[in-house]
């Protein structure tokens, strides 16, 4: 499951646009937390915190206890970021409560093993990643860090689905009526047009032998 790390927040009193300007002109990232049948909080954040968590992969899928200065503890999931068309500086933050019987749509990463060693690559197949993460619905307290496949024995013409990920109890694919895509083991390429040839060489010697 994940892991509960802390962000460090400041309490702000005043919402609106000029606000936000405010804050940001501080250095600061305005944020909201909401959900859980509570009124929402107003916090700004030290941007270089949001950008070690967005470069971590694991930024929404992580349960963070939001340590605000002087006041509450909430654990929460970021569930937004807005960032500015432009600088793609940070503009706001959205976090959802993870209470006990929130349940939420959270995209997972996926992290694939041993793709080097992969057999169906040895065999000169090519992986081809369909899917880097898998949307679920789970509980926000039980949000998995990361789905992993090993693709050690994986062959050529391997297709794996989400289907075939180990997911903990309680954690499902959002996805129902159908059973999509993560990777698969291509052929190497000219594999196929090279098989085509030999079919339609077989082909002609039929016809001429007739």
């Amino acid at each position: 499951m994940s892991d509960i790390s802390v962000i460090p927040a400041v309490k702000r009193e005043r919402a609106g646009k000029g606000a936000a300007r405010a804050i940001r002109r501080e250095g600061l990232v305005p944020c909201v937390i909401y959900g859980d049948n509570k009124d929402p909080s107003m916090v700004s954040v030290d941007p270089r915190v949001i950008w070690k968590g967005l470069e971590s992969g694991h930024f929404f899928s992580t349960v963070y206890t939001v340590d605000v200065e002087g006041g509450s503890k909430e654990k929460a999931l970021v569930r937004d970021v807005q960032f500015h068309p432009v600088s793609d500086q940070v503009l706001h933050v959205d976090f959802v409560r993870a209470g006990k019987n929130t349940t939420l749509n959270v995209s997972v990463p996926v992290v694939f093993l041993n793709e080097d060693s992969c057999e169906g690559v040895k065999a000169g197949g090519i992986i081809s990643y369909v899917r880097h993460e898998v949307e679920v619905i789970c509980a926000a307290t039980d949000v998995p860090s990361e789905f992993t496949l090993d693709l050690a024995t994986a062959q050529v013409g391997d297709t794996i689905r989400i289907s075939d990920i180990d997911m903990p109890e309680g954690v499902a694919s959002a996805i129902t009526d159908r059973d999509p895509v993560v990777v698969n083991i291509a052929a190497p390429k000219g594999a196929a047009s090279a098989d085509d040839a030999e079919e339609e060489g077989e082909a002609e010697e039929a016809t001429s032998e007739e």
